[in-house]
């Protein structure tokens, strides 16, 4: 397990011998982000780094459960002093505090409703030496299984001629994710896997690179979450589990209502507790 330590927060060699100035603002903000991993003591296991390739594009195509998902997988690209773009929803881009930070960093603007701009520039990115960072299931998977992944991770890498790298993270949803308190818990572990670099091959078709993909990122999933040093502290903590392993998370069929439910707009609103429900519930935690 790792650790930030102080002396990495300030390390003058984190980002390689010549870094692009161009990049101060991703440097500075990967900085702040291990701040607070080393104030919070969070545990990574961070494995396979050796497959993000030290120049050219690829492609870290990886699960989603966590809202801090992307911060964790850049940990997996920093060994080989890469820095990652990320394509995210363009609502982020449009936030007072996150739009500007995320244009700083490049990450790449996706509008669900008009996808061409970002996956030409996703690809753009690629050819020139970028590694892109996508989350091909397009949102955070509330049964936290590798839900139906999106053709355009396989389509970018057939158009740019880079190499899929998978990836799973695991761990994150503990302390943000869908549907859940966000809660900075002390000394959680992190685990984040990047797989061998998959490559289409000649002619190979979008589908059946796809399928290639999705199975190693449920192979790199299931890995990361059957070797995971954590378990859950009683019954009422087993929810950040899948079903498959004794977890009480969502299925994956009915996640996957909940989620046509919530694009339609039609999801149900969680009743609000009553102030007395409330009071209860902090003294509960007091005891």
């Amino acid at each position: 397990m790792y650790t930030a330590s102080w002396g990495e927060v300030v390390r003058r060699d984190l980002f390689g011998a010549s870094p692009d100035p161009r990049d101060r603002p991703y440097r500075f903000i990967i900085r702040l982000c291990l701040v607070v991993y080393r104030l919070f003591a969070f545990r990574f296991d961070v494995r396979g780094a050796e497959h993000v390739p030290p120049t050219g594009g690829a492609i870290i195509s990886s699960n989603h459960v966590s809202f801090f998902d992307f911060t964790f997988l850049g940990l997996g690209a920093l060994p080989q002093h890469r820095l990652v773009r990320f394509m995210a929803k363009a609502a982020v881009f449009d936030h007072w505090l996150a739009g500007p930070a995320m244009r700083a960093m490049k990450h790449i603007p996706v509008d669900r409703k008009a996808g061409t701009a970002a996956f030409e520039s996703a690809v753009r990115a690629l050819k020139d030496g970028e590694v892109v960072g996508i989350f091909p299931e397009a949102t955070i998977s509330t049964s936290f299984t590798v839900k139906d992944i999106k053709a355009g991770v396989a389509r970018m890498a057939v158009e740019s001629g880079v190499p899929i790298i998978p990836a799973a993270v695991w761990g994150g949803q503990r302390i943000a994710t869908k549907g859940h308190k966000v809660v900075f818990r002390r000394g959680v572990p992190v685990t984040v896997i990047l797989g061998e670099p998959i490559v289409a091959e000649p002619g190979e078709k979008v589908q059946p690179l796809l399928r290639r993909t999705r199975a190693a990122m449920e192979a790199l999933l299931d890995e990361a979450q059957r070797s995971y040093p954590d378990v859950p502290a009683g019954p009422d903590d087993r929810w950040w589990l899948p079903v498959h392993l004794g977890g009480t998370a969502p299925t994956p069929e009915e996640a996957a209502v909940k989620d046509k439910l919530r694009a339609a707009g039609r999801e149900p609103k969680a009743a609000k507790r009553t102030l007395v429900a409330r009071l209860k519930a902090v003294a509960a935690r007091r005891r």
